[in-house]
């Protein structure tokens, strides 16, 4: 990537956590497609000079790239509801809200927490590998990302719900479900400082 060597700070500032959550089953004409920001979150992205050359003075080993971002679930917001027999209201809004806290288990869990544990670097794109922690699980996910611009980011990955403990959210007795996969998009601008 071309994104200049440096220490980056991240977050609502910077860029957008989105959310993709689509439904399914016999009623999911019913129900809506989501879009849901997180809009509290920070991350930290660090990008050595030279992977080849720089070392850790107490590892003795090459410095890394890393990244790491910590999400407030408890701050995911409804931003777009498509399809559905009627427009999205308020009232569902809030009623989604609740039912992603439930799901979620935020009282318990009110954080999701990424660690990368390997980034490998080509052109304009990179590959992030690392440990996601929802609900209380950790297990690998992968980011792909993209370099748009000069200092600007975007990347996606999907999230199997299941795997991380999480029932998706169904109601009418099962007949409307959300997709166990969750896509998840963002866009971050780097800038020193």
């Amino acid at each position: 990537m071309a994104v200049a060597a440096g220490e980056y700070e991240i977050g609502p500032e910077t860029g957008r956590l989105l959310l993709r959550v689509f439904r399914e089953g016999v009623a999911a004409r019913i129900g809506h497609d989501l879009v849901i920001e997180a809009t509290r979150w920070e991350g930290h992205v660090s990008l050595p000079a030279d992977t080849d050359t720089d070392t850790d003075t107490d590892t003795g080993t090459a410095a890394r790239p890393t990244v790491t971002v910590r999400i407030d679930l408890g701050t995911l917001e409804v931003r777009e509801g498509t399809g559905g027999v009627k427009p999205l209201s308020d009232g569902d809004r809030e009623q989604i809200r609740r039912n992603m806290r439930k799901v979620l288990r935020t009282d318990r869990h009110p954080h999701a927490a990424f660690t990368s544990t390997h980034v490998e670097l080509h052109d304009a794109r990179a590959t992030v590998e690392g440990d996601l922690t929802v609900t209380g699980q950790t297990h690998p996910q992968r980011l792909e990302i993209q370099q748009r611009d000069e200092d600007t980011l975007t990347g996606a990955t999907t999230l199997v719900q299941s795997r991380w403990g999480i029932k998706p959210y169904s109601g009418f007795f099962g007949a409307l479900r959300l997709r166990d996969a969750v896509d998840i998009e963002f866009t971050v601008a780097l800038s020193a400082g």
